[in-house]
């Protein structure tokens, strides 16, 4: 193995959280190998993640990279790994991340593994992926002479900053003929919580019973600082949008706490939320697979329940 490169995906000119998950997972492999850092946009960014533990961060920055496209954002990334001499690019399992991996390992003709939940190295790199809707955790060697990877959000820890800041270079690289331009990217009106970056998730179903069911969940999501999820009936019946969907035709996440209401848990749903590190289910069915799979099971009616563990999660975690 050479060089590490991974690329920091910002928002609102911050660094998102899983690019530096995706330096901490970058580090588990390293050795003695240089980790760097390409980021592109916003230069106070650059300089923030310089504060961690890479060798260097490569700034691509100029009104062709103001909103993400998928050719330009492709060839500086690119043009990084080959000045860099990287053979390994771990990038965070975001919608931007999914898109920009499979691209660069088309670029590089590189094996591509998506979904990691863990790293680790010896004679080869090895990953840990769900595989079959989550009903197994699959051990995979990666044989290829380069790599990409894509790591889920939530899964691996933030390093700390080093105090030592990295160098933070500029880089421009050569643009291309671009097919298709991004001409403007609207953000959907959104005061809550992404699922795929939030720590807690409070998740409706067909519980529920409605829209105005979901009226609870967002209050007891407010008060705790979490975010809020459905599972695909709730979505499919209008009562909330899509982007809170979690499952295997939704998000995946990755939260340290997972609370879900009036949720059976049929496999697709587990496979989107089934490695929380701790599960909490509400149902008034004892029997629904998710009271199976749940760390804690309340069989209840949520709306009785709901109000009293708010108090309660609002005690423990001083909201």
């Amino acid at each position: 193995m050479s060089a590490i490169v991974i690329w920091a995906e910002v928002k609102d000119g911050t660094v998102r959280k899983s690019a530096l998950e995706a330096i901490h997972a970058a580090g588990n492999i390293a050795g003695d190998n240089p980790v760097h850092a390409v980021i592109i946009g916003s230069r106070s960014a650059a300089e923030t993640l310089s504060e961690y533990p890479v060798q260097s961060v490569l700034h691509v920055h100029g009104s062709d990279y103001l909103v993400y496209q998928s050719e330009t954002y492709t060839d500086a990334v690119f043009t990084a790994i080959d000045q860099l001499h990287a053979d390994t690019v771990i990038i965070a399992a975001t919608a931007l991340g999914r898109d920009l991996s499979a691209r660069l390992a088309a670029r590089m003709d590189a094996a591509l593994a998506t979904d990691v939940t863990a790293i680790q190295s010896g004679d080869h790199i090895t990953v840990t992926r769900s595989i079959y809707s989550g009903k197994v955790m699959a051990d995979v060697d990666i044989l290829a002479p380069r790599a990409v990877i894509t790591i889920r959000p939530n899964v691996f820890d933030t390093p700390q900053p080093t105090g030592h800041p990295a160098v933070v270079h500029d880089l421009s690289p050569s643009l291309k003929t671009i097919r298709a331009v991004v001409r403007e990217a609207l953000a959907s009106a959104q005061d809550t919580l992404d699922v795929t970056e939030a720590d807690i998730i409070v998740s409706g179903g067909r519980g529920v019973g409605g829209p105005d069911g979901f009226k609870v969940i967002d209050d007891i999501a407010r008060s705790i600082g979490a975010a809020v999820g459905a599972s695909r009936v709730a979505v499919d019946e209008g009562w909330i949008p899509y982007k809170h969907q979690v499952g295997q035709t939704g998000k995946v996440v990755s939260p340290v706490l997972y609370i879900a209401c009036g949720i059976s848990g049929a496999i697709q749903h587990f496979a989107g939320m089934g490695s929380a590190r701790f599960i909490i289910a509400i149902n008034s069915d004892p029997e629904a697979p998710i009271m199976k799979k749940a760390d804690f099971a309340i069989v209840g009616d949520l709306f009785k329940v709901l109000p009293v563990l708010q108090e309660e999660l609002k005690k423990i975690l001083n909201r």
